[in-house]
């Protein structure tokens, strides 16, 4: 593969779905701790997770033993700041430890500072609809960055704002399970807020000289054939109506443009406005999964155990069209696919199917790159097996099998496969 030696080969996590210890170490509950029973599959919590918490120095030994070069994870802003103006000082030692060991197994960190779990304070004084919580995040992101930034030079201050705002708060599907959906542009307008206030404090406060990404839920419409046609309609239909701009261009605009956006001619953001948003990004993150478009007649063997669709020339066309459209470095902060993964009697995990994601993905990944797209690394989702939000414990992600009950961890064969690339590689 076309990969130079500093490209950034590893795998991804969130705080809520792999740390556990929900009411340890000075932590307070966020909206996820909190979600009704019956709305997660099998009335699960996030409450013991995969037990991280207590298993950090076991779980960095796991990414060395696969060869990790970088590892994304995120931070629980309960743990950092219990409540408001309160420093939780065992909080923050947990991640200048994990970041520490990290840097002593040559794996670099790269830091999400909002990955879903808001604080249930914060949800209580209003979350996403009130003008506060811009604040509220950037004084978290200050005490963050203050205690890691010697040790941490990728930040990505929130992971896959059209998925916490809409899935959470128009669809109602997750947490906090609320459907606001006229409300949609005024949340839309605090959450950027919130992002452009953390983008300039990791700016101003940053000990390392920062590279500051945005992890987006990208998608991208395929094309029928490799004809200029065909890709042109297809790019002008990832960032147009439906999917393209509700998925896209709604949120990337304004952070990587500054451009006015409108939604289904409802619902609209100006230029000064927009503006505010526009941000000093270094990269974009991607979280490339499946294409737009529709999964009839896709037979089972090409889906997830989730429904989701295999095609890996997504995460090609998802680079280029990105890359096209606004100009920045990219980094693939989440790729994988769900299934039902089980630990076999000779002990092993054969996860064949992930292997064959993984084949069909990368290659899609070597095509961008030998074709000159800047795209900075590849983070694997997910490092383990995890809490997958409202569908619980059944869907498995990882490269590692976690035994819930025991917490026993086991290295799948994908987790020996992705070995092997990052060492043919490097």
């Amino acid at each position: 593969m076309g990969f130079g030696n500093d490209f950034l080969w590893g795998a991804a996590t969130a705080a809520a779905q792999i740390e556990g210890g929900w009411t340890d170490g000075g932590r307070t509950p966020s909206i996820w701790d909190m979600a009704p029973s019956q709305r997660i599959r099998n009335g699960e919590t996030c409450h013991d997770g995969c037990d991280h918490y207590h298993r950090v120095e076991e779980d960095v030994a796991l990414m060395k033993e696969i060869g990790l070069r970088s590892y994304r994870f995120s931070v629980s802003w309960s743990r950092i700041l219990p409540r408001e103006g309160v420093v939780n000082p065992e909080g923050v030692r947990f991640y200048v430890n994990l970041a520490k060991q990290l840097r002593e197994n040559g794996i670099e960190p790269i830091v999400t500072l909002f990955h879903w779990d808001l604080p249930l304070w914060v949800q209580e004084k209003g979350g996403w609809l009130s003008e506060e919580t811009p604040a509220l995040f950037a004084a978290y992101t200050r005490v963050v960055v203050e205690a890691l930034s010697d040790r941490v030079t990728y930040w990505i201050p929130m992971n896959e704002p059209q998925c916490f705002i809409l899935i959470g708060h128009v669809l109602g599907i997750h947490a906090p399970f609320r459907r606001r959906v006229f409300s949609i542009r005024r949340m839309t307008e605090i959450c950027l807020a919130a992002h452009a206030e953390a983008v300039r404090v990791i700016r101003r406060a940053a000990k390392t000289p920062p590279k500051i990404g945005i992890a987006m839920a990208a998608g991208a419409y395929l094309p029928r054939d490799e004809s200029p046609r065909e890709i042109e309609k297809a790019r002008r239909q990832t960032f147009g109506r439906g999917l393209g701009q509700i998925g896209n261009r709604w949120w990337s605009d304004p952070i990587f443009r500054g451009d006015a956006v409108s939604l289904y001619g409802l619902f609209r953001i100006g230029t000064e406005t927009a503006e505010r948003f526009h941000c000093d990004m270094d990269f974009i993150g991607l979280n490339v999964y499946r294409p737009f478009g529709s999964r009839r007649g896709v037979p089972a063997e090409r889906k997830t155990s989730m429904g989701w669709v295999i095609n890996g020339q997504v995460l090609y066309y998802a680079l280029r069209f990105f890359h096209e459209r606004y100009g920045l470095p990219l980094l693939v902060t989440e790729n994988g696919m769900a299934d039902h993964d089980v630990v076999a009697p000779d002990g092993g995990v054969h996860d064949e199917k992930r292997i064959g994601f993984l084949r069909e993905y990368l290659a899609q990944l070597e095509r961008a790159v030998d074709e000159g797209i800047p795209v900075l690394g590849y983070q694997y989702w997910s490092l383990m097996d995890n809490f997958e939000w409202a569908e619980g414990y059944a869907p498995r992600f990882g490269l590692i099998h976690v035994d819930y009950a025991t917490k026993r961890r086991t290295l799948k064969d994908s987790a020996y496969y992705y070995q092997q690339v990052i060492r043919d590689n490097q």
